[in-house]
């Protein structure tokens, strides 16, 4: 697969949001140096700190999506977990810097200029972040198969984001954050100007640098646990059973094990199919099933496994309202 035609495999949220936070962060640069404002300053890291982000994991997502060799069987899922993990420290980074800067405005606070530039251009960031946050809503109606449409997306994002790729969920999380960063610099930006509390500003560009961190901790946490490996979701694990026990000829599902590597699933199941059956007729009702689970778009590959039925109900669907899921 040559380069280019690799990232044109990539998360199309990531890349959408890599265009948006790249033209945000100069126009704020801009704007931060002809005002001094310290709140325009934080939000230029932060959008800064997205565009270096988010350009590194949509190549980490578009590298997930290469095909398994003989000396990587298993493929390259977890690749954009990693991905996430190195914008995770360029997020932590760029947090230390707008707390430093906003405990520097606390301390010494300074008049800023250009009131109206800030307020156009973060005006114009919240547009922009904004546009891109209900993009991101799409895609996670999208991967989530949830199909919510509308202004439903936005409870849906909330309730599904667990269900969405790493990539995905990097940039929902990144641009409610910057989305209400921007808000929160144009509140503090305003209030400074308004009441000559020009410590205002500097308070500003600390909560920013907070969310940040917040922001860091969160996508850390969900990334490792993607490195390591986890059990599907029970949605998907109840889909997945359903799309098995549709078949005729299967009665139960004795095991099971689904695990989530990148945005992807891995399938391995012990099915019970009717008594009496010739060996060849097993197998072709195995390849069948096969075939009908990899119909699934987020299903990666399957390994079944066939046995006589022992007249015993072994599988039951699990609830899928169990908020005990690792991702919620």
């Amino acid at each position: 697969m040559g380069f280019v035609k690799m990232l044109k495999e990539g998360n199309k949220a990531t890349g959408l949001a890599v265009l948006g936070n790249a033209i945000l962060a100069i126009i704020k640069a801009i704007a931060a140096v002809i005002s001094g404002s310290g709140a325009m300053f934080a939000t230029t890291i932060h959008s800064t700190a997205d565009t270096i982000n988010q350009g590194l994991v949509y190549v980490g997502s578009a590298l997930a999506e290469k095909e398994p060799t003989k000396r990587f069987p298993s493929g390259f899922g977890r690749v954009v977990n990693l991905f996430v993990l190195l914008a995770v420290i360029i997020i932590a980074i760029m947090a230390y810097e707008t707390i430093k800067s906003g405990w520097n405005g606390i301390l010494n606070p300074d008049a800023s200029g250009g009131l109206w530039i800030n307020i156009i251009v973060l005006l114009a960031a919240i547009g922009t972040d904004g546009y891109v946050l209900v993009k991101t809503m799409n895609q996670i109606a999208k991967e989530s198969q949830s199909g919510d449409t509308g202004i439903s997306i936005v409870s849906g994002s909330v309730k599904n984001i667990g269900f969405a790729a790493p990539p995905t969920r990097l940039v929902y999380y990144e641009d409610v954050v910057a989305t209400f960063g921007s808000f929160v610099a144009l509140v503090f930006v305003v209030l400074s100007h308004a009441t000559g509390y020009y410590l205002l500003d500097g308070i500003g560009t600390l909560l920013i640098g907070f969310l940040l961190i917040g922001i860091a901790i969160k996508i850390g946490y969900d990334n490792t646990v993607g490195l390591i490996g986890v059990a599907a979701p029970k949605q998907v694990e109840n889909r997945i059973a359903k799309l098995i026990l549709s078949d005729e000829a299967v009665v139960d599902i004795n095991k099971m094990r689904i695990l989530k590597e990148g945005r992807q699933y891995h399938v391995e199941a012990y099915i019970e199919l009717v008594k009496n059956l010739m060996l060849g007729d097993a197998d072709d009702i195995k390849f069948r099933v096969r075939d009908t689970i990899l119909a699934d778009p987020d299903i990666d590959d399957v390994t079944l496994g066939i046995i006589e039925t022992d007249d015993r109900t072994t599988w039951m669907m699990n609830d899928e309202n169990d908020e005990s899921e690792e991702e919620k």
